[in-house]
């Protein structure tokens, strides 16, 4: 299985890079975690946030495989607790089927993206810089898999 993060952003502050290699790196082969950058579109008069996000939103499905589940990381989505996100972990390894991660760009993601995601999930009521998503995510995953495994990192 493959784990992967389909964001909108590019040139993104080291520290957010680095924070996101660092869990991404722990995490085992089995379910090895990537980063996909999708190029933000272009701003500029006359553009409104809904062409913009459904330029995004064709950028990412495009990325998609056929088969892949998209898990759309959006704020009206579930708030799983870690172990519940240890059980989406564990369900996801059993299927053996690739999953995606999107985050959309500063409009958020298109109702075309929406429709395609096999689950919402949100990370916080609060508006959270994007790129520190990118680094919440991660950990959240290794979370998760040391759950499972037993390793120490969880401590609740």
């Amino acid at each position: 299985m493959r784990l992967r993060l389909l964001a909108v952003g590019q040139r993104l502050p080291a520290w957010i890079n680095d924070g996101f290699s660092e869990y991404a790196r722990r995490l085992p082969h089995e379910c090895r975690l990537t980063l996909q950058e999708i190029q933000p579109a272009k701003r500029n008069s006359g553009r409104t946030a809904d062409r913009l996000k459904a330029e995004e939103g064709e950028r990412i499905l495009k990325a998609l495989g056929n088969d892949e589940a998209l898990i759309a990381l959006d704020v009206g989505g579930k708030s799983p607790t870690t172990e519940k996100l240890a059980d989406w972990l564990g369900d996801w390894l059993m299927e053996g089927r690739d999953v995606s991660f999107t985050v959309g760009g500063a409009d958020g993601l298109s109702p075309e993206v929406l429709a395609r995601a096999d689950r919402r999930w949100s990370l916080s009521p609060l508006t959270l810089p994007h790129g520190l998503v990118r680094v919440i995510l991660a950990e959240q995953l290794y979370r998760a898999w040391s759950i499972r495994s037993g390793h120490p990192y969880h401590r609740a």
